[in-house]
């Protein structure tokens, strides 16, 4: 995030939604001396005055309406790209500045990883550092093709980005039936393994929607599994390869008894649950998953954010 941007966050959230100084600095992950600097600096340039002299300040009042309705401990919005094919790289950006900050003040022991294209985009924009205390961990299966859903390249990605350490979860996205599922789960290394999928201080993971533009619905479901079935028990999406209705809630259908990752329970209990994702295809399921709790932070794009306000 560049230095105008974080000037005009701040000054937001401090002329406008009345926040201290100390609170701004928790919530932008910022020194309270940096957040004195750049409050000084909005008003030196000019950007503070009777309202905000900058487009970005539509965005950053979707934030706030974002945590407002949904309860949210932050928000992260950026424009929405002329091209949607850009949208993975847009908010993978937004949301590379957002854990650059995070990383750096919170000092989290752990954070728990999924895969994804919005995944993927974020570690090329994330700011090398060291941190080789920290560990980086893998919360679901994955398959083996493509950068984007090969859950041992986005895990070793971040991991490298950081200079911190990696664990993987070595196993597919879905067993081959549930009774499989029992058998693989119920094994002693995976006795030992599975439980650190989810028990990690942030966890950042995407959503998939039901649409072919989903990564998942076209290479991830298990043969014989069609998306079409998927709709009619009432998804509008997944979150780690668990598939929701509208309300967020898993729908009734075999693959939800199949997947590998953390039990929804489980997932709820991590203290930041960061879900980046957006553009048209994804409006629904960021509904479902931000109605129902499953986040504690959201970065998506402008049209995103606006389609899920409207819609409550």
């Amino acid at each position: 995030m560049d230095q105008q941007e974080l000037m005009i966050r701040a000054a937001w959230l401090y002329h406008v939604e009345g926040l201290t100084q100390a609170e701004i600095g928790e919530r932008m992950h910022l020194t309270r001396r940096r957040v004195n600097e750049l409050l000084a600096a909005a008003l030196e340039e000019g950007i503070v005055r009777i309202g905000f002299s900058s487009p970005l300040a539509a965005n950053i009042e979707l934030e706030a309406e974002l945590r407002s309705r949904f309860g949210l401990q932050d928000a992260v919005v950026v424009p929405t790209p002329g091209d949607p094919g850009l949208v993975h790289s847009v908010i993978g950006q937004g949301a590379a500045a957002y854990l650059d900050r995070l990383t750096q003040s919170r000092k989290p022991a752990s954070i728990g990883v999924g895969w994804g294209a919005t995944l993927r985009e974020t570690v090329r924009h994330m700011t090398a550092v060291s941190e080789p205390q920290m560990e980086i961990r893998s919360m679901m299966g994955g398959l083996t093709r493509g950068s984007e859903i090969n859950t041992f390249e986005i895990v070793r990605g971040f991991a490298q980005v950081l200079g911190a350490q990696c664990c993987y979860f070595a196993a597919p996205i879905y067993a081959e039936s549930p009774q499989s599922r029992e058998a693989i789960i119920s094994q002693s290394v995976f006795q030992r393994i599975f439980p650190r999928t989810y028990d990690v201080d942030v966890s950042y993971l995407s959503v998939g929607d039901v649409s072919r533009q989903s990564l998942q619905v076209r290479y991830g479901l298990p043969e014989g599994t069609d998306a079409r079935d998927l709709i009619a028990a009432g998804a509008v999406g997944d979150l780690l390869g668990r598939y929701l209705d509208a309300e967020g809630k898993p729908v009734d259908h075999p693959l939800n008894r199949q997947v590998l990752s953390p039990e929804l329970e489980d997932y709820r209990n991590i203290p930041c649950r960061i879900i980046a994702s957006g553009g048209t295809h994804k409006h629904a399921i960021l509904l479902a998953v931000a109605g129902a709790g499953l986040a504690t932070v959201i970065v998506t794009d402008a049209d995103s954010a606006k389609a899920m306000l409207d819609c409550r």
